[in-house]
């Protein structure tokens, strides 16, 4: 945690009611807290070497808590918890493309809120004690120390969900991940309701590592099982561009996670 003791949240919500049980639970739970009631006042008072994580309403008196989602992911990969009184799968999939790292529906239960909290929360650097702390697949290389990717050399800001969910595939590089796998180790879940959040999470790293002269996507969607992050030369999968499907079936697999038949959505 920043302060090194008790996570620290801020909370942006302009209901008074709401923000006041946000807070009420959440100090409930000792973490602290800090709330701003508008967008603009939480971004000015936004330190992420100060927060763990944010809870953001997306409907803010000021501006849109999407907007406030897209600057903040501008400036930091913290953390962000949207939450909704709409219903809309649209709403919730540009909350999810805009960078938040889950999206929860009013009214939910408090419980339910704090568990996808301390999801977001958990932070297992002994994980990979006995593995390289730095992944090269190609022309993508992950520092699991630093935090940092690179592709072709530059490097890309990756929010933390998105982070995680590359880091799996690459350490699996060339083998099938179940959905049901992702959804364990990155979201902590295996709800099949939260597979659209994996979806978008899939699309927006299709787009970052995509190359200009290749169509075909270096995380191909193997149908009814999962991902895999295809570690094939430049070359190869630019010769194959015209030919591949988004998607492909493959017999007989073996995948990492177990097979998992979910229908598939990216």
């Amino acid at each position: 945690m920043p302060n090194g003791l008790t996570p620290e949240i801020l909370v942006i919500e302009d209901d008074l009611a709401n923000r006041g049980a946000l807070v009420q639970e959440l100090e409930r739970e000792r973490f602290i807290v800090r709330t701003a009631r508008e967008g603009r006042i939480a971004l000015e008072i936004l330190d992420p070497d100060q927060l763990d994580l944010i809870i953001l309403d997306t409907s803010l008196p000021d501006m849109s808590g999407f907007d406030v989602c897209r600057e903040i992911r501008r400036r930091s990969d913290i953390p962000i918890i949207m939450i909704s009184g709409s219903t809309s799968e649209v709403d919730t999939v540009v909350g999810l493309e805009v960078g938040a790292d889950d999206y929860v529906v009013k009214p939910f239960r408090p419980r339910e809120l704090l568990a996808r909290i301390r999801v977001q929360l958990r932070r297992t650097p002994h994980e990979f004690a006995d593995e390289p702390h730095r992944i090269v697949v190609r022309d993508v290389e992950l520092d699991r120390d630093r935090h940092e990717v690179f592709f072709h050399g530059e490097q890309i800001r990756l929010p933390l969900k998105e982070f995680e969910l590359l880091e799996l595939l690459l350490a699996n590089a060339g083998k099938v991940v179940t959905r049901q796998a992702i959804l364990e180790r990155v979201w902590g879940t295996r709800s099949l309701a939260d597979t659209k959040t994996l979806d978008v999470h899939v699309k927006r790293l299709r787009k970052r590592l995509q190359d200009e002269d290749v169509t075909s996507p270096r995380i191909v969607t193997i149908r009814g099982v999962g991902y895999r992050f295809d570690a094939a030369p430049w070359s190869e999968r630019r010769n194959r561009a015209d030919n591949d499907p988004d998607t492909v079936t493959i017999p007989d697999l073996r995948p990492v996670g177990g097979t998992a038949l979910e229908p598939e959505g990216a």
